[in-house]
């Protein structure tokens, strides 16, 4: 019984832990300031709320929604650099996923 009671306390433990573990950031936002500063302030604000050809990117993470409708997360706002659209031209292959996972990052910032 106590070998019993030991493996459900350590089941506990293991499951508790885990949940507790968060996963790395990813990207360096640093490196994504001068990607954006290269690849998308030609487009868009990142220091207004002002629009540019496109929509201002200042305070993209603390909005509900983007312009397509679709909720603020990491995978949409990659899913919008990779397919473009609007004018904005398709990053899918001008840019590496670590040069998007560093704008990213950089964007949760402003």
């Amino acid at each position: 019984m106590r070998k019993i009671l030991n493996s459900i306390f350590c089941l506990g433990l293991l499951t508790a832990s885990s949940s507790l573990m968060v996963a790395a950031p990813k990207g360096d936002a640093a490196k994504g300031k001068e990607i954006a500063g290269e690849q998308c302030a030609v487009c868009h604000n990142t220091d207004s709320d002002e629009k540019k050809m496109g929509p201002a990117l200042k305070g993209l993470y603390k909005r509900g929604k983007l312009k397509n409708g679709k909720p603020v997360t990491d995978a949409n706002v990659k899913a919008v650099i990779n397919a473009g659209g609007s004018g904005m031209p398709a990053y899918q292959d001008m840019m590496t996923d670590e040069e998007k996972d560093h704008v990213i990052a950089f964007l949760k910032t402003i």
